[in-house]
């Protein structure tokens, strides 16, 4: 199971620890989504999901306040009790000495953001979303060619690299060379990425590895990007039949996402980058309501009508 270790969160959204005093290095988040105990404050621990990341804020935190010592006694022992990986307190609410004393005797780390409820919510849920998404590893290049993400796949040495590196002149930007890992976001998002080893690099066969970043710049890499485009390169086959006139959409799958596939034979000759160029702004042209497959088709079904009606 997909983790993120509570330091790196603390790290990451820049949060205060107020129990120093407690080891958090082995604590792991294992749940994308937050909760806030407002009804596990008021007594009710039916369907509590202890294992996610709890947030307190100013509605809980004046609930709490309102609550005489005896009952901060009994629900902060209840609520605590249980294996919480943290609690957030928001807007740099200050624990009630009774809820940090519990929280000290049942090992569970108090933090502290200086954000807003909403808004440390909506960024703490769309990070870990990403982090823990579900995520393979894909032989290929990903590259971002005029904002559409590209995934170039084939066998090993048909030109992968060579391609990239090509766009990479042209002007677009390199995400990962050789091994894409892929976190599935949403039901219709990947997100693509480069394992921190061979990020900002390029295999190139003849002359070995190449350093996108010092060579070409910042402008020219790029850490994340969705997947929109997957180029499937291969050996041409003449006794092949391939899509010329591309009516119809064919994908390929990753992590049950579908994604639009384009099989492209290589042939000397052929630049691919431009093919690659071509194929990403025909894919924005076709998600903007323009289908130049579709329009051919309707001139020539426009021309065989005038045709009938002048024999008419």
């Amino acid at each position: 199971m997909a983790s993120v270790s509570l330091t790196r969160v603390i790290e990451k959204m820049k949060l205060e620890n107020l129990t120093p005093e407690l080891d958090v290095k082995n604590i792991k988040i294992t749940q994308p989504d937050i909760n806030r105990p407002a009804l596990q404050l008021a007594g009710f621990f039916e369907h509590y999901d202890e294992s996610r990341l709890q947030i307190i804020g100013f509605v809980e935190y004046t609930y709490m306040e309102s609550l005489s010592d005896e009952r901060k006694e009994e629900i902060f022992e209840q609520l605590l009790q249980y294996e919480v990986p943290a609690i957030v307190f928001c807007r740099e609410l200050v624990p009630d000495p009774i809820f940090m004393r519990k929280a000290l005797e049942h090992h569970v780390p108090l933090l502290s953001t200086k954000k807003t409820t909403s808004a440390f919510m909506a960024e703490i849920i769309r990070w870990l979303n990403v982090k823990l998404a579900p995520c393979i590893s894909v032989h290929g290049v990903l590259l971002d060619v005029y904002g559409e993400g590209v995934m170039i796949t084939g066998e090993s040495g048909i030109g992968k690299s060579e391609a990239a590196l090509e766009l990479i002149k042209r002007g677009h930007r390199l995400v990962t060379d050789d091994v894409v890992e892929l976190r599935k976001v949403s039901d219709e998002t990947l997100i693509g990425s480069a394992p921190e080893v061979t990020k900002h690099l390029i295999e190139l066969r003849g002359i070995g590895i190449v350093d996108v970043k010092a060579l070409f710049g910042a402008s020219s890499v790029k850490d994340t990007q969705q997947v929109d485009l997957v180029i499937r390169l291969e050996d041409w086959d003449k006794d092949k039949e391939y899509d010329r006139l591309g009516l119809e959409e064919n994908y390929i799958e990753y992590l049950g996402n579908k994604v639009v596939c384009h099989n492209i034979p290589i042939r000397p000759g052929r630049s691919l980058a431009i093919i690659c160029e071509s194929a990403a702004v025909n894919h924005r042209q076709k998600k903007m309501g323009y289908n130049a497959a579709q329009e051919l088709y309707s001139r020539v079904q426009n021309s065989l009508a005038k045709k009938r009606e002048d024999e008419e």
